[in-house]
This record gives C-alpha cells, structure tokens and sequence, in this order.
C-alpha cells in the first residue's frame, strides 16, 4: 500500500497541498499516484507567474505508463517550481513528499480538500 503523509490535505486528482508560511502552499503528487503511474520520465509545471485555478489543468506528467494531467488544488499564482523535478522526475517517484515536490502558489483559495484519512480510505493509501 501506498504512503499517505499525515500532515498534508489532498485533491480528488491525488495532488497533495502542504501549508508553508502565510498564504503559501507547496503542491506535489501523492504516492498513490505515483504508484498508479509508474516512473515518471517527464513533468510539465505551470510558469512561474502563471495564474492557476483549483480544479483545472495546469500541466502534465508523463510516465512509461501514460500521461496524466496535472490539476491545481488551490487559485492563485504560482511563485517557485522545483527545477530538480523537471531535471530528475524519478524524484517524484522515490521522495512524492519531499524532494519531488512540484510548485508552490500564493493562494487565494481552494478547491475541495480531503484530509489524509479520507484521502486513504478512498484510494487505499496507508497512513
């Protein structure tokens, strides 16, 4: 069974949401879809100084699998993405909730929320 992280709040979309200082989040993917994925090889992220929305596409990932679109759990405008991501996407598989982090956002607001418990109970993730 996949890691969940206690500490974080999820989207639908398996996108997990990291609260930082003020308004700003961290976003990434969780280990249930990197699971569900397999090796990323490649990782599309919004530019910085985009404007993202909750629940629309705001990039890809792209796997040996498939391609999978990649939703913004929050609105707001994005202020940093990890280069080492876009350098190395393996990290997104081997560290989804710390090093494979994926961009940050000035929030606004956000979309529906799961916490961690609700999000394993509905994808079968382990806390």
């Amino acid at each position: 069974m996949a890691k969940v992280a206690a500490e974080l709040q999820y989207s639908d979309e398996h996108e997990w949401v990291s609260r930082g200082d003020g308004n700003v989040v961290s976003i990434g993917i969780s280990a249930v879809a990197t699971d569900a994925l397999g090796d990323i090889v490649y990782v599309d992220l919004p530019e910085v100084g985009s404007a993202v929305t909750a629940g629309e596409t705001c990039g890809e990932v792209e796997s040996t699998k498939s391609v999978s679109d990649l939703y913004a759990p929050v609105t707001g405008e994005v202020t940093e993405i990890n280069p080492t991501v876009i350098e190395n996407p393996a990290l997104i598989n081997s560290d989804p909730y710390g090093a494979g982090w994926l961009f940050k956002v000035a929030a606004d607001s956000e979309g529906p929320l799961l916490s961690a418990e609700e999000y394993a109970a509905k994808n079968g993730g382990e806390l």
